[in-house]
């Protein structure tokens, strides 16, 4: 199939605007692969440290004839999604050693929960967490004692931030491994049902804890289509996957089995071999664009309107979001996964899942089959799903029709012609707007602004009653140089209930929603923010704000010589407890949300 031709024309809107950085990125990959630091170069006492509790594998390692896999985990047990990462090790060993190479835990890495911390002062600092994995990262794979790695993690920050990481060490090969959703429990739309209820005081808080714990109940991601779910949409469609490897239960052999083959699969690619592949030629411009792609063709999280830039920038790639809009505009949404519809992750899995939705779009020519990807000779190898037949891992092609077409359909007859993420812009600045799980009767919402400065100031206002009418409800002083960028999600239910009594709501904010963004209309990661001089610090209460995702449109209806004339609000005094006080200087440092939000990729110059 013909790669359609805005899908062509963004990439090479990519590929030159990204073409110096991504020589300097490649440049910088082989120099390592030929001179950086690894076994070889290392003096005796080096070497002795690195092997001196290794165990079986300690001749092997000392040899150094061998591939030396570094094992990264952001195991915890206190998540349910990362908890079933605390056997992989000692598995991973021993598939290593049915391979003839051998593996080491190189180091762990946080792993922090936007579930646990929503609407909590933790909250600010979890977009920060992605750099400090991807620090930590950086820390387990500057020892020099491996040829490739094996990155254990699946949840919001964690993913990107060991891809940023890792692709510092670009001249490893390396896979990521996924541990898997937990099964379906109770339904989200029934929990979505009683957190509104609870918002409105009709339900108790005991009420409401039964439902969350019979939805989040065991090992595994959370089943909506939130950031971590969508993170493991992201690595299928960038070929850094075992195929099929995304949406298989923790704790069944067909897991075990994929784990297994990932491990085999990444002593093939390694770089003494035919078949090298190395994380950094992997991801590239192609690999990127497919991201985007597979995010607006399932409503994944607009989280990754942040995280996607980071990733690239690691690479030397530069995207921004009018790349984001312009494929918006012709691909297909194909998946209705709560909140953007009621099935969850298993169900779309079920229906067809990823195999399905890579046949598809590529089928239709959205994405770039000609990927190194790390686990087949194209990305067409994504198009299978994985099955045992007894002991043996097969794949088969993905099913010709949808098994459930209310979940998931054909990019012939899609659920919308176009991707439901649109770029916002106006006298109010940039934002991401997410019209997916949004009803196209709430798409623009003209109505006079009420301000606030954090969430538990809206919250205290709709308890009131002080909101019970149209309105937009603006939340500034919400951008990562400000307090860290946090996930305002708390604020959905009550919003949710002012739309249900038929009154016109938007939210307008520099902050961030959650990856589970639902029904109420939302610009969201708006820049400039507020305290980088942001004009959204201009407005005041009662001005009337437009928000129209047909149009593209953000701005406030007020005298242009008036609104020249205005200064912006002064911001609050930062917040401490909670350690957010020691991260500080990434909150100094910080770029633009369009730009991934990372004080560590400026100071680097990336």
């Amino acid at each position: 199939m013909t790669l359609h031709a805005v899908v062509e024309s963004v990439t090479q809107r990519v590929i030159e605007r990204s073409r110096a950085s991504r020589s300097a990125y490649l440049q910088l990959i082989e120099r390592e692969r030929e001179r950086g630091v690894d076994r070889p170069q290392l003096s005796c006492g080096n070497l002795a440290h690195g092997f001196a509790a290794a165990g079986e594998d300690k001749a092997s390692i000392r040899a150094g004839g061998a591939m030396n896999i570094a094992i990264v985990t952001a195991y915890n047990d206190m998540l349910s999604a990362h908890q079933p990462y605390g056997r992989y090790p000692d598995q991973i060993k021993l598939f290593a050693r049915e391979a003839g190479v051998t593996a080491q835990v190189a180091g762990g890495v946080p792993a922090m929960c936007d579930g646990v911390t929503q609407g909590q002062p933790g909250m600010e600092i979890g977009l920060f967490s992605r750099d400090v994995i991807a620090l930590s990262t950086a820390v387990a794979l500057s020892h020099g004692m491996f040829e490739g790695a094996a990155l254990l993690g699946i949840c919001d920050k964690i993913v990107p931030g060991l891809l940023i990481g890792a692709l510092r060490f670009g001249h490893l090969p390396t896979i990521m491994i996924p541990g898997g959703p937990m099964p379906s429990g109770l339904g989200n739309k029934e929990k979505q049902r009683v957190r509104q209820l609870y918002a409105e005081g009709k339900a108790t808080r005991e009420q409401l804890l039964e439902v969350e714990a019979a939805s989040y109940h065991t090992g595994g991601t959370c089943t909506f289509y939130g950031t971590a779910n969508s993170n493991q949409m992201l690595m299928e469609v960038m070929g850094l996957h075992i195929p099929g490897a995304a949406f298989v239960n923790p704790g069944t052999r067909l897991r075990q089995a994929l784990t297994r083959a990932a491990v085999h699969r990444l002593a093939a690619i390694g770089w003494r071999g035919e078949d090298y592949r190395p994380l950094g030629r992997c991801v590239d411009e192609k690999a990127i664009v497919n991201a985007i792609v597979g995010l607006l063709a399932t409503g994944g999280s607009t989280n990754h309107a942040i995280h996607l830039p980071a990733i690239a920038r690691a690479a030397g790639i530069v995207i921004d979001w009018e790349d984001f809009d312009r494929l918006s505009a012709v691909v297909p949404l194909i998946a209705r996964i709560y909140p953007s519809g009621s099935a969850d992750v298993n169900d779309f899995h079920a229906a067809g899942g990823m195999p399905f939705v890579i046949r598809e779009l590529l089928g239709a020519g959205l994405l770039h089959r000609d990927l190194l990807t790390v686990g087949g000779k194209d990305l067409g190898d994504y198009a299978c799903e994985p099955t045992l037949d007894s002991e043996a891992l097969l794949w088969k092609d993905a099913p010709v029709q949808s098994r459930a077409e209310a979940i998931l359909r054909p990019a012939a007859a899609p659920f919308s012609v176009d991707g439901g993420m649109r770029l916002v812009s106006g006298n109010l600045g940039r934002a991401i707007f997410k019209t997916s799980a949004v009803k196209p009767e709430h798409w623009t919402i003209e109505a006079p602004a009420r301000v606030f400065f954090d969430q538990d100031q809206v919250l205290t206002a709709f308890k009131a009653g002080e909101l019970d009418r149209d309105v937009v409800v603006v939340v500034r002083f919400q951008g990562p140089r400000a307090n860290g960028m946090p996930e305002l999600h708390k604020l959905t239910p009550s919003l949710g209930v002012l739309l249900d009594k038929g009154f016109k709501v938007a939210l307008v904010t520099d902050g961030r929603m959650s990856g589970a963004s639902g029904k109420v209309p939302a610009a969201i990661h708006v820049v400039p923010e507020s305290i980088n001089a942001g004009p959204i610090g201009k407005l005041r209460d009662g001005d009337v704000v437009r928000l129209c995702a047909e149009r593209g449109e953000l701005s406030a209806l007020v005298d242009s010589a008036l609104w020249a004339a205005r200064d912006i609000a002064p911001a609050p005094p930062p917040a401490t407890g909670t350690g957010r006080e020691l991260y500080a200087f990434m909150r100094h440092g910080a770029d633009g949300a369009e730009q991934g939000a990372s004080a560590m990729l400026s100071a680097a110059s990336l």
